[in-house]
């Protein structure tokens, strides 16, 4: 077999290659490109790295760093350590109390300054001086009070004092329910007035005030609120003197320096105090509501009774009743007519609650009868 053809793998040169095998293999195969140096005066570049396929699961990307977000501090109390004792005590935080909350507690006061906010002993405004009536107590006449029809403290039950207690206890429910409401100081006043004169009111309001002051928890205050013809005091038999009137006209006046005190526990009674023409126009000043505020103040257990002047006779009944709770309005069986009563309650619209107390009547349309079960006996 003739060799001499088989071609060499330069060619037909047949010059010997002065590299080594090995060299020439690295040579052919490119052996550099995987040696980081590569072979002297050989320098290659790497070629571009292939990226291996990844899975989808793979291929999600990073979740990212949240940016920082500055936190506040959060205070650590203080103990006193030997360490820390040598240090100030921190300074105390003032709780700020609203004045619902000093309602339905006894042991606040609470009052009103000059931009009428309310202020009480454990908030940050002025402390509240509670009214203290220190007024001369003079001694009711019983005998006068059984003459004239009124309810006779002490006395036995009668009918006449088991219906004002039935008219007293829904007018007490009524004032609990507006003080959840959170109506203020307002819960604690009733006016009682009427269509005409001569219809019973001022006989009303004083038994509905007997019949409060006989409650063990709080007190009631009788207010003659009618200016131009006041009759509480002649109906007790108290003297007269100053009164709401003279605290409306000076504002140096204490309202409750004018507050008279009498023997039946429970029982203060406020003048209808001086006469004047503008009665109706210092009722409606600014005024008015710093004065009635100051009667209950520091009392959240006391009722104030408000006896006004005729609804359709005077104006003042309409003004006061801006400032209470309550309204009652005495109407006389047989004698109040329909229109009169319309008129009446339209002029009283400003007080959330108006209720109408059916005064001489001589029969009950339910047949009912009050205070004959005291005195049964079989």
């Amino acid at each position: 077999m003739d060799h001499s053809k088989i071609p060499l793998p330069h060619g037909d040169d047949p010059k010997p290659h002065s590299d080594s095998l090995i060299e020439r293999a690295a040579e052919r195969f490119d052996f550099a490109r995987y040696i980081a140096g590569g072979k002297p005066g050989v320098d290659k570049p790497l070629p571009p790295r292939r990226e291996p396929v990844r899975k989808a699961a793979d291929a999600a990307p990073k979740p990212v760093a949240a940016a920082a977000v500055p936190v506040e501090p959060v205070p650590v109390p203080v103990v006193n350590t030997p360490e820390t004792a040598s240090e100030p005590a921190p300074t105390p935080v003032r709780v700020e109390r609203s004045r619902d909350t000093a309602a339905r507690d006894p042991r606040i006061s609470t009052s009103l300054d000059t931009n009428g906010n309310g202020g009480s002993d454990l908030g940050g405004g002025p402390l509240a001086t509670p009214a203290i009536f220190n007024g001369d107590h003079h001694v009711i006449d019983r005998d006068r009070l059984r003459e004239t029809g009124l309810i006779v403290p002490e006395g036995s039950v009668t009918a006449l004092l088991e219906e004002f207690r039935i008219v007293k206890r829904q007018l007490l429910v009524q004032a609990s329910e507006l003080r959840r409401q959170k109506a203020g100081s307002r819960a604690q006043r009733i006016l009682i007035s009427s269509p005409h004169p001569g219809e019973g009111k001022t006989y009303c309001a004083t038994n509905l005030a007997l019949s409060i002051a006989a409650e063990k928890e709080g007190d009631v205050l009788l207010v003659d609120a009618d200016f131009a013809k006041p009759s509480v005091l002649s109906a007790l038999g108290l003297p007269g003197g100053p009164g709401l009137m003279d605290a409306l006209m000076d504002d140096k006046a204490d309202v409750a320096d004018f507050v008279l005190g009498t023997d039946i526990p429970g029982l203060w009674v406020l003048p209808a105090g001086d006469t004047t023409t503008n009665d109706s126009e210092f009722l409606s000043s600014a005024r008015t509501e710093k004065v009635l505020e100051r009667l209950t103040q520091g009392a959240p257990g006391r009722m104030v009774i408000f006896d006004s002047p005729p609804v359709l006779a005077a104006s003042p009944a309409a003004e006061l009743a801006k400032y209470v709770g309550q309204a009652v309005v005495i109407v006389r069986a047989d004698s109040t007519g329909q229109g009169a009563l319309e008129d009446t309650v339209s002029l009283l619209s400003s007080c959330p609650n108006i209720q109408l107390l059916l005064n001489a009547a001589q029969f009950s349309p339910s047949g009912r009868s009050f205070g004959t079960y005291y005195g049964y006996r079989e």
